[in-house]
């Protein structure tokens, strides 16, 4: 009996699968299970296709629209396809999975870094306008925390305990249980904020000009957000708000933390997965340097 695509993903909805995923990678899925739907290849809607339907030149297709949104988008959206394919292949629903021949395209890691400067310029835009004002939160706690932004959209009051002014995060992605400290700049926000949006759970919820929406912004909505005050801000068009992460672990680095020091704050569980939010710098390079010759006077 032929199965259509839409019927599969009812089914993975409701699997266990699904259900044990966090609540943030959950909303992620969906968005690249939204975009698979409503992808036309050769003037058919994917939503409407049987599985058998969507062979490796249709999925190399599809593939290739995403692609035209960023390198990045589509090789996600193809991973939760092929994913969704290898649960029909255990449901006995299809034998092929017609994403696992599809060509893909290389990302490059983006090593984009913001300074001090664009920050506070970024956040003085954010907070001048009430409806900017969750955005500019969200990325103020995703880069003096160095987490991801999903989670901290997604961050609720019960995370913070503002007499202790730390917060308890278990993040979405691995699980990782992280304890967090809050600068006195930050914790002044979150009570400023928490005055005028504490009538519902969300730290940073969704504004929609003076009206607080009892949930959080969705990738698309921050993004679009984002963007817009990087522009009101006259910021460098590069810049990205994804990018704190990598620019909170980047200062930690160059400050001299130790690796160990920067996992319990990323919540790494392994060096090599920090990595990636490292880059070389003039900073790092100076202070290996002072420590090097430092040491070598000492000793002679």
């Amino acid at each position: 009996m032929k199965t259509k695509i839409a019927k599969l993903i009812d089914d993975y909805y409701g699997s266990l699968d699904f259900r044990s995923l966090g609540t943030v990678t959950q909303k992620d899925y969906r968005y690249c299970i939204n975009a698979l739907l409503s992808t036309s290849v050769r003037g058919k809607l994917i939503s409407t296709m049987y599985l058998e339907s969507l062979d490796t030149p249709r999925a190399q297709a599809a593939y290739n629209r995403w692609a035209e949104r960023g390198v990045p988008f589509a090789n996600h959206t193809h991973a939760v396809s092929s994913k969704l394919y290898n649960f029909g292949i255990q449901l006995g629903y299809t034998q092929i999975n017609p994403f696992s021949k599809v060509s893909k395209h290389t990302h490059r890691a983006r090593k984009v870094v913001w300074t001090r400067e664009h920050i506070k310029l970024f956040l003085d835009t954010a907070y001048g306008r009430f409806r900017w004002r969750s955005v500019g939160l969200i990325v103020q706690m995703a880069y003096e925390w160095c987490q991801r932004l999903g989670d901290m959209a997604n961050l609720q009051w019960d995370n913070y305990d503002a007499q202790a002014r730390v917060l308890y995060l278990e993040q979405s992605k691995r699980r990782a249980k992280v304890e967090l400290p809050t600068t006195d700049e930050l914790h002044e926000m979150l009570m400023q904020q928490k005055d005028d949006v504490d009538f519902q759970s969300y730290i940073a919820p969704y504004c929609m000009d003076r009206r607080i929406l009892a949930k959080p912004y969705d990738k698309h909505q921050l993004s679009q957000v984002a963007r817009q005050i990087i522009k009101a801000a006259g910021l460098p068009n590069e810049l990205q708000i994804m990018d704190m992460r990598r620019t909170g672990t980047m200062e930690m680095v160059d400050a001299g933390v130790p690796l160990p020091q920067i996992m319990s704050i990323t919540g790494h569980s392994c060096p090599s997965s920090v990595r990636p939010y490292i880059k070389n710098t003039l900073t790092s390079a100076r202070k290996a340097a002072t420590l090097r010759f430092n040491t070598a006077s000492d000793t002679v």
